[in-house]
This record gives structure tokens, sequence and C-alpha cells, in this order.
């Protein structure tokens, strides 16, 4: 599998990379939460989702839920629609996967394959929680490079631990 890390939709709890899976924020649902988190409007994020789907064959899949791939979800889910789609355009669930995960670096503001876990970062996490920075970066690279997560997970070990 292409995006083995991929993460639960948004709204089964996952995190904010899982907004590649989300529908249109068409009502109050943990979306919106998440578009907070990462700083996009409602708008914003339909705009973006829609340029994508332009630029790539998530684009297609008319007889989906919402018209095109890009708003359907993972490929753990079950979903007829979405599979008819891709079996239809002969896009494999690892090419849908791997747009996905593009899809998801867009919106979340990271590019995994260009991103280094940072130094800067690595001290920062290690002074904040009395930890090596051999621990910090282990964690940071465990989280993906995304520093929220990884300040998350170091804030639940340190109430853990008392």
């Amino acid at each position: 599998m292409v995006w083995n890390d991929a993460p639960s939709h948004v709204c089964r709890g996952g995190d904010v990379r899982g907004l590649a899976f989300c529908c249109p924020p068409v009502k109050p649902c943990p979306v919106m939460r998440a578009l907070d988190e990462v700083n996009i409007s409602p708008q914003d994020y339909i705009d973006i989702k829609n340029k994508f789907a332009n630029e790539t064959r998530l684009g297609e899949g008319p007889r989906t839920c919402f018209g095109s791939l890009v708003w359907c979800c993972k490929p753990s889910k079950p979903c007829p629609l979405r599979d008819m789609t891709l079996n239809q355009i002969d896009m494999s669930q690892d090419e849908y996967l791997q747009l996905k995960k593009e899809l998801s670096e867009v919106l979340t503001g990271t590019n995994n394959t260009e991103q280094e876990t940072s130094d800067e970062s690595v001290s920062a996490l290690a002074k904040s929680f009395d930890i090596t920075e051999s621990e910090a970066s282990k964690i940071l690279t465990d989280c993906n490079d995304d520093l929220r997560m990884a300040l998350k997970v170091l804030k639940v070990k340190s109430l853990e631990n008392e």
C-alpha cells in the first residue's frame, strides 16, 4: 500500500491528514475542528479540493456522492460508488491513495517527501519534555514530522508519568 499510515477519517477520530477523505463541510461535524486546526476556512477547503480534482484523476467520478473522487472516503470504508468509479476508470487503490496522500499534504501544508526532521524542533521537544534529543527525534519521526502530534504524544506521556 502506498500510504501505509493513512489516518482514519476525521469523523472517526483521525488526524487532520484525514481531511483528504472527507465530504464537503455541509453540516457541523469534526471536519470543522480539523479545518480550524489547519487554518483553512470551509470555502477554502472546498476550493482546494476542487482545484486538486481539476488537476488530477480525483476529479473523475460524477456518479459518486459529491460528484468526484476527491470527496470520497478511505478504501477501508466500503463504498460501492467509489469502487465502481475506480474500476471504470482503471485506477488502482495504490494510485487512489497516492493522490489522496498528495491532497492531504496540500491541505495540511506539509510535503513529507521534502520535509526533514528539524533540528530546532527536536531540540525544543527535548528541552520542553526533559528527554534526550534522540527520543525527541524518534517521536517526531513516529508522528510523521507533525510537531503538533509529537507535542500531544509527549504531553500524554508526561501525564501518564505523573
